[in-house]
C-alpha cells in the first residue's frame, strides 16, 4: 500500500476512534445510561486510535483488544508516548463492559476515568498525525 493510501486508511481508523469517543461522552452526560457502555466505547476509541497509528506507519493491524500489546507494536518513538497511560486498566473494559460476570459494575467514576484515558490517547495520536505531515 502506498504511503498516501496508508494515511487515508489511518485517518478513517482515527475518525472511527473519534466517533466512539464522542458516543462515550454522550453516554457519560446522560443520567440514565449505563456507565459500562461509556467504558466500553472509550476502550474501543483508544484501540482504534492506536491501530490508526499502526496503519499510518505501514504496520500490520494486530487482532487484539489489548491496548498495551497494540502500543508495543508501534515504533519505539511512538510507543513511549503511551507508557504513562493506564492502558491495561482501560483494556479490561473490552470484556467487563460487554458481559455480565463476577466483577463490579462500572461506576460513573470508572466511566470518567475511561473517557479521560481515551481522550489522552486520541490527543497523542492526533499529534502523531500532525507531525507526520
Amino acid at each position: 500500500m502506498s504511503e498516501l493510501a496508508n494515511k487515508q486508511l489511518a485517518l478513517r481508523w482515527f475518525e472511527y476512534a473519534k466517533n466512539d469517543l464522542q458516543a462515550a461522552l454522550i453516554i457519560l452526560s446522560s443520567d440514565d445510561a449505563a456507565p459500562r457502555v461509556a467504558c466500553f466505547l472509550a476502550q474501543q476509541s483508544a484501540e482504534k486510535a492506536l491501530k490508526s497509528i499502526l496503519v499510518l506507519k505501514g504496520l500490520d493491524v494486530i487482532r487484539t483488544h489489548d491496548l498495551d500489546a497494540i502500543s508495543e507494536k508501534l515504533p519505539k518513538k511512538e510507543s513511549e508516548k503511551f507508557e504513562s497511560f493506564d492502558l491495561a486498566w482501560l483494556t479490561e473494559w473490552n470484556v467487563e463492559a460487554r458481559y455480565p460476570g463476577d466483577w463490579p459494575e462500572a461506576s460513573f467514576e470508572d466511566a470518567e476515568k475511561a473517557v479521560t484515558i481515551a481522550t489522552e490517547v486520541l490527543n497523542v495520536c492526533n499529534s502523531i498525525f500532525i507531525n507526520e505531515d
